[in-house]
């Protein structure tokens, strides 16, 4: 399993701010940037390992803004910079992945390419590359492929993916049809899935045909499609500039999952690989926790180089960029985050509303802690 695969292509999309990890993920140092793990790397390196052994290093694209670009450069030194795409401005991961699509297919017509979020957290290497096979052996099929994550509880916070039928695919053994796509439910209906055991969470990995995805996109998005496919024919040219300055902003924001997986799996066409791997999207400060406590809610779990923290019969989990003395008495399940310029209070349980403190944030113009 050490050989990397011939003719696949694996694209990092780095974007978004991570707003629920606010004030620790900012617009200008999103969490893809940040060692959440005490790993001593950043998020985007840790993918990037993840992802070497399956394509080497001139096989690993990473889309990424303009405000992240030489970042992106100084944490991948290893990174060949025709593989760094930088978009204008956010437009959401149709466009993302769209753009890596049609640059790729140009560049190589019969690549495959694999979707893999810079900011996920994936335990079990052996497992996680023996999963990414099978789905490159589906989309050489002819299949748009996804990985699920199987359930380790019932959660809220992910979308879900129903599977449907086995396949008999050539090298990949636990390739299965995508009955449908489900929205995020409530705890009961969670619950059922999380019995059920035929539903996977949704972690947006996708894996396809450079074409087949292209196809897709052409099909439910062609004003979409057309401007990405001009903005990839100008793109190693001298007309690059002018194009996306024209083309980019013009294109619609739509995530990849309503824009490709959803028509995909309606036309019978998305196949899901399960992932046996332990994996996280470290969506918020309660998820954060977990790992970084290693499940364990049990006393105060501290992150920070330099963190001062005194607890007196409390439970909580203290991230500090620092020195300040954070003092702990009493409480349970507490989250404290304590940057230079903006401190953060709240619990376990309402871990997922900080993205509503964002939203209030913009509201007020207070932009110079965003």
């Amino acid at each position: 399993m050490s050989e990397p695969i011939d003719d696949f292509f694996a694209v990092i999309p780095a974007g978004g701010i991570g707003s629920r990890l606010w004030p620790l993920s900012r617009a200008e140092s999103p969490k893809f940037l940040h060692d959440l793990t005490g790993s001593g790397v950043s998020l985007l390196r840790t993918t990037w390992d993840r992802l070497l052994p399956l394509t080497g290093p001139e096989r690993i694209s990473v889309v990424t803004g303009r405000a992240h670009g030489a970042k992106v450069e100084e944490e991948l030194p290893d990174v060949s910079l025709e593989n760094v795409f930088i978009e204008q401005d956010p437009r959401d991961s149709a466009a993302a992945i769209g753009l890596a699509a049609a640059i790729l297919h140009r560049r190589h017509p019969d690549v495959v390419i694999g979707s893999f979020a810079a900011d996920h957290v994936i335990k079990r290497q052996r497992v996680f590359e023996f999963t990414v096979r099978q789905a490159v052996a589906a989309a050489r099929a002819g299949y748009i492929a996804t990985i699920g994550i199987q359930p380790s509880e019932p959660a809220v916070g992910f979308g879900y993916i129903k599977t449907g039928e086995e396949l008999v695919i050539d090298d990949a053994p636990m390739a299965a049809r995508v009955e449908r796509f489900v929205e995020k439910p409530d705890l009961a209906t969670a619950r059922e899935y999380f019995s059920d055991r035929s539903y996977l969470w949704n972690a947006g990995m996708f894996i396809s045909r450079a074409d087949v995805l292209l196809d897709e996109l052409k099909a439910n998005e062609p004003a979409l499609h057309t401007g990405l496919v001009e903005i990839a024919e100008a793109w190693d040219t001298d007309q690059h500039d002018a194009v996306v300055e024209r083309v980019w902003p013009g294109l619609k924001k739509i995530a990849i999952d309503y824009a490709v997986a959803e028509p995909a799996a309606e036309k019978g066409r998305l196949a899901v690989i399960p992932g046996q791997f332990d994996w996280d999207d470290v969506g918020d400060f309660a998820s954060l926790w977990g790992l970084v406590g290693d499940g364990k809610r049990n006393g105060v779990t501290v992150l920070g180089e330099n963190a001062n923290v005194l607890d007196d019969g409390a439970s909580g989990f203290v991230v500090s960029q620092t020195d300040r003395v954070v003092a702990m008495i009493g409480v349970e399940n507490v989250i404290v985050v304590d940057t230079p310029d903006a401190l953060l209070i709240t619990t376990n349980e309402h871990a997922q509303r900080v993205k509503q403190t964002v939203t209030a944030l913009q509201k007020q113009g207070r932009g110079s802690v965003l």
